[in-house]
């Protein structure tokens, strides 16, 4: 077996990490930052803890399955609770409470719209079966040919590639809040739900079939169980260790790496890093991929985030919640067909402290506020504390109570935060989107066709955006390593 470097410790780099160290491989991690996690970092501030990055446990399924590899179970590191309700989503005129089952979550629909409950059970036995058939025969595959994606199952599924999410919601609902609540899932993949293939409603069963979960202290307790299983299997980790280029020599076979100032041999390199910047390691002409390539693709939209400590409990809230009390279609428009600061934002808020009193001090509250946005925005303190205010108000207004005047702290992340932490390509947050044209073999390729032994991973490649599928590439990079390592 070999040596290899990993570049970048998010959670496809771990999990990759993690596979080849269990396959024999001696390998070493190198991190940019001073912790381990990419995107998925931890704040910790006057004894508030707020996750940086993602916030929400869907498919705990690909979860267990990680860990099933190495004979483990996600309870072997971390305690995981199921939250119930799930999240709310609260509207101009009322808040809906997502149950934690589907049963109540049909008695719900049907408060909202009589007869609603039928055409649900019918849509999600449609997501379950499209659940089964991406986990069971999709999403493992690396996306090397068109023919990965022709299998009995998906034979009989072509119209679920040609359809839309959009469309096929309104052909069965048409309240416009029970609308939003169905297409929300899909806003994951990072596109609208009329540029989201129709088989991707099996986002809908990981949220109503699956539920939502909680790892008590935080997303980054998985990370934490990731790189102590890493190091279990013998996985060296440097972390401030940025990497100045990828070294190839001079028959296209790939060399090293060289951080600090110094290089380092490694007959195998893999980079989790954002995808264009590992390539821009790279000299010019073993790039697989043109800037005009690159500026041509549907990025996931990028974020404004606020962490903010408030001084008493606040109430009117879940743990998750959607703020959809403005319209939704034009803040979509506003990310993806006319890129620009939206005027009426939605939000998304979590308050962790609710339901996990470890991650604020007693009397307290932790929020979480994340406004979508177009990436390559304009990013600057004034338009940052301008949306705090605008959101904020609204905060107020929809949950009837004051919070102003109990803010503590507050800190933010935005477009150039994206830039300088994690190099992502204008500041994207989410990697590129899963639209019919940016879907499995055709998303960036796991393994360089112009450098031998080296690859990629993560959600820029395949399977795409999201804690799982992040996961589920790591897993991949290291299965085409260990094929093509002869």
């Amino acid at each position: 077996m070999s040596k290899v470097a990993v570049i970048g410790s998010g959670f496809s780099s771990l999990a990759a990490a993690c596979y080849l160290a269990q396959s024999g491989h001696e390998v070493t991690i190198y991190e940019k930052n001073d912790t381990v996690g990419g995107r998925a970092r931890r704040l910790l501030k006057n004894g508030f803890t707020f996750d940086i990055g993602p916030s929400w446990y869907w498919m705990p399924d690909i979860f267990e399955r990680f860990f099933e590899d190495f004979n483990k179970k996600p309870s072997d590191y971390y305690q995981l609770d199921k939250l119930s309700p799930a999240y709310s989503v609260v509207f101009e005129d009322e808040k809906i409470e997502i149950a934690d089952n589907l049963n109540d979550i049909k008695a719900t629909f049907e408060k909202v719209e009589k007869g609603s409950s039928k055409p649900l059970q019918q849509f999600m036995a449609k997501a379950e079966e499209n659940y089964e058939i991406a986990i069971k025969n999709l999403v493992y595959r690396p996306g090397e040919s068109p023919l990965e994606l022709i299998t009995p199952q998906t034979a009989k599924k072509v119209g679920a590639f040609i359809g839309n999410v959009s469309k096929d919601v309104r052909k069965k609902f048409t309240n416009p809040k029970l609308i939003s609540i169905l297409e929300f899932p899909v806003l994951f993949l990072g596109a609208t739900p009329q540029n989201t293939p129709s088989f991707y409603n099996f986002m809908n069963y990981a949220d109503f079939g699956l539920g939502t979960w909680h790892p008590k202290g935080g997303m980054y307790e998985v990370i934490i169980a990731m790189k102590k299983l890493a190091e279990e299997l013998g996985v060296v980790i440097k972390t401030t260790s940025p990497i100045d280029q990828i070294v190839v020599d001079n028959q296209g076979r790939v060399e090293g790496i060289i951080t600090g100032g110094q290089t380092h041999l490694y007959p195998i390199v893999l980079s989790g890093a954002d995808y264009h910047h590992s390539e821009s390691l790279l000299p010019l002409k073993y790039r697989q991929y043109s800037e005009s390539y690159w500026q041509k693709k549907t990025f996931a939209p990028s974020s404004l985030i606020f962490y903010v400590g408030f001084d008493k409990k606040l109430k009117n809230i879940e743990h998750h919640n959607l703020f959809f009390d403005t319209d939704f279609t034009k803040h979509a428009n506003e990310i993806y067909e006319d890129p620009k600061w939206p005027e009426e934002p939605l939000f998304y808020a979590n308050f962790t402290s609710l339901t996990d009193a470890s991650t604020a001090p007693v009397g307290c509250e932790n929020g979480f506020f994340l406004i979508p946005l177009a990436p390559d925005l304009e990013d600057t303190p004034e338009l940052r504390e301008k949306y705090f205010d605008k959101i904020i108000k609204r905060f107020e207004l929809r949950t009837e109570q004051n919070v102003s005047d109990h803010i503590i702290f507050k800190e933010s992340f935005c477009v150039n935060d994206f830039i300088s932490e994690y190099n992502s390509y204008k500041g994207n947050a989410y990697g590129m989107a899963n639209t019919l044209l940016q879907t499995a073999f055709l998303r960036p390729n796991l393994r360089s066709r112009k450098v031998k032994n080296l690859y990629f991973t993560g959600q820029l490649t395949v399977p795409g955006p999201g804690v799982p599928p992040s996961l589920i590439s790591g897993k991949l990079a290291a299965e085409l390593i260990n094929k093509h390592d002869q």
